[in-house]
C-alpha cells in the first residue's frame, strides 16, 4: 500500500431500510494524518453514515475497504477491532466513575494472581492522566476525579485520549463540538488537530462550517443521503459552503425568488412557511 493511499474508502455505499433509500453511491476516502469534515444539515444521512462505518449499520450495496482491501463490519466490536473508534457528541463516558476508571472501562489493569486480583487504580488512573495531559489538558491531574465534574470539551478530550491509547487509526467524530462553547470548542478542536498530528485518519462530522474549516483537509457535503459536494481544504469559500449545504440556493437566488413573488403579487411578500 502507497503512503498516500486511504486508510478508510466508502465505494458506492447504498442503504435502504424497506422502501425508503437514505445514502446514495456514497464514494469518500480519508488518509492518515487527514481530517475529512463530512458537512450536512439534519436529516441528511449523516448519522446513517457513521452507524455504517462503526459497524451498527451494514452497506446494503457497495463496499467498504481499509488499507485497500475490502472488509466488513457484521458488529461494532468488528469495527473496533479494525482501529475504528466512534466519539459521540458527549464523549460516550461515565459521569459517576472517576477519570481512571471511565478510562479503562471494560478492560481494567489488575494485581494480585488468580482469585485475587483486583482493579489497580493507582496503575488505571496514572495511565488515564498521561494519556490525557500528552493531549495538552493539563487541567486533568486526578484520576479519581469523577468524569461527571469534567467540562464538555474535557469529556470529549478523555473519550479521543481513551481511543488513541487502544489504538484506534480512525477516529470518527460526531459534532464534538455541537452543544459546547466558544472555549471548549476551540478546545476539542486542538484536539482534533493533535489527533491528526499524530498519524490518525479523522473524520469529523458536524453542521458547523466554522469549525470545519478550523481543522479540515478535505470536505465532503451530505444532502439528502447523497454526497453533493468534494473538495479540498482552499478550494470553497465559508459562504461557498454554507450554501451548498442549504441545498445550493444561495442568499442572492433567495432574494431573486422573493423579488419575483413580490412584483407579480402586487408589491406583497410571500406568506410564512408552515
Amino acid at each position: 500500500m502507497s503512503a498516500n493511499a486511504p486508510i478508510l474508502a466508502l465505494r458506492n455505499v447504498n442503504k435502504s431500510f424497506g422502501p425508503i433509500d437514505v445514502l446514495h453511491d456514497i464514494n469518500l476516502e480519508v488518509r492518515a494524518g487527514e481530517v475529512l469534515c463530512l458537512l450536512g444539515d439534519n436529516g441528511a444521512g449523516k448519522s446513517t453514515l457513521i452507524r455504517i462505518l462503526s459497524g451498527v449499520h451494514q452497506p446494503t450495496t457497495g463496499a467498504i475497504e481499509m488499507d485497500g482491501g475490502q472488509v466488513s463490519f457484521p458488529n461494532p466490536r468488528a469495527a473496533a477491532d479494525k482501529g475504528i473508534a466512534t466519539v459521540h457528541q458527549f464523549g460516550g463516558t461515565f459521569p459517576l466513575m472517576s477519570i481512571g476508571r471511565s478510562f479503562f472501562v471494560g478492560v481494567e489493569p489488575t494485581k494480585g494472581w488468580g482469585p485475587f486480583k483486583v482493579y489497580d487504580r493507582k496503575k488505571a488512573n496514572a495511565i488515564a492522566v498521561k494519556a490525557v495531559q500528552d493531549f495538552g489538558i493539563t487541567r486533568i491531574d486526578d484520576g479519581d476525579r469523577l468524569v461527571g465534574g469534567l467540562s464538555g470539551g474535557e469529556r470529549q478530550s478523555l473519550a479521543i485520549a481513551r481511543a488513541v491509547h487502544f489504538g484506534a487509526r480512525v477516529l470518527i467524530l460526531d459534532e464534538p463540538t455541537a452543544a459546547l462553547g466558544v472555549k471548549q470548542a476551540a478546545h476539542v478542536l486542538r484536539i482534533v488537530n493533535e489527533a491528526k498530528r499524530r498519524g490518525l485518519a479523522v473524520i469529523f462530522i458536524t453542521h458547523q462550517v466554522m469549525h470545519a474549516m478550523a481543522v479540515g483537509d478535505h470536505f465532503a457535503v451530505l444532502i439528502r443521503g447523497a454526497v453533493a459536494a468534494d473538495f479540498k481544504k482552499g478550494e470553497k469559500s465559508r459562504e461557498q459552503i454554507t450554501d451548498l449545504m442549504a441545498g445550493g440556493e444561495t442568499m442572492a437566488d433567495l432574494e431573486k425568488s422573493i423579488d419575483g413573488y413580490m412584483s407579480t403579487h402586487g408589491g406583497h411578500p410571500p406568506p410564512p412557511a408552515h
